[in-house]
């Protein structure tokens, strides 16, 4: 179990849904969790609830100049974990070239604007914890889904860079691949979601992963094994099972 007292975390994406259950977990363990999004007011009503220290800064994950103005702002930190998302269902053949270029921007974009403004001082002393939010989307091609999945898949990669290079220093990275969770962005969906996690259920595995040593967790477990075990099928049995026809 890792000791969070007096541990100072950013969370980028934590006005609601995810992002503020993990905030609450983080507080309750004696934390000090620094809140980040673009809606003040959410923020600061979370701020005001949580049992630990905490402040607002507030940040627009798409704008690298805002993202770098808020880690000037904060400071030296021990830990950032960036949940900032956006997402719209969508099909190759309706494509939206607004919303695909947000979830790319926002999803992907987002977090490596994120762990460019924190990474350099981390690297320096030699102690620093970034943690990233991926998908079970992003593990292999689904329909319906090709903006997300295909920024979350960016993200999964990011972090799997990261570790490589970082996994023998005093610098830990980890990601966290959820599967669906009851949030206004999967309210837009129109299909049964099986496994559905409530925010607090999804914030538990993703601190229980940050108490830990692993570099990755993706969960629900059993509805995982599909994904995982996705990528060693062939593609006529793997789109097979997730065809839509329209």
């Amino acid at each position: 179990m890792r000791n969070w007292t007096r541990k100072r975390y950013w969370l980028i994406g934590a006005s609601e849904g995810l992002g503020a259950a993990l905030a609450r977990k983080l507080s309750k363990a004696g934390a000090e969790v620094i809140l980040s999004a673009r809606s003040k007011d959410k923020l600061e009503a979370l701020s005001a609830d949580l049992p630990g220290k905490s402040s607002v800064v507030t940040c627009d994950a798409a704008d690298r100049a805002s993202v770098e103005a808020a880690a000037a702002e904060i400071g030296e930190i021990d830990g950032m974990v960036y949940l900032a998302g956006v997402y719209w269902p969508q099909k190759a053949q309706q494509w939206n070239a607004e919303e695909v270029e947000a979830m790319c921007d926002v999803n992907f974009t987002g977090a490596a604007r994120a762990v460019g403004a924190v990474i350099g001082g981390m690297v320096e002393r030699d102690a620093g914890h970034i943690v990233l939010t991926g998908s079970l989307s992003g593990f292999r091609g689904l329909p319906g889904a090709t903006g997300y999945g295909a920024s979350k898949a960016g993200v999964m990669w990011l972090a799997e860079g990261m570790y490589a290079d970082l996994r023998h220093t005093g610098v830990k990275v980890q990601i966290a691949n959820p599967g669906f969770i009851k949030t206004r962005l999967t309210d837009k969906n129109d299909f049964d979601m099986p496994f559905l996690m409530t925010p607090e259920d999804a914030a538990s595995h993703m601190f229980d992963l940050m108490n830990g040593d692993g570099f990755k967790s993706s969960f629900p477990t059993v509805f995982s094994w599909l994904f995982r075990g996705g990528q060693f099928l062939p593609d006529w049995l793997w789109y097979g099972l997730f065809a839509r026809k329209g």
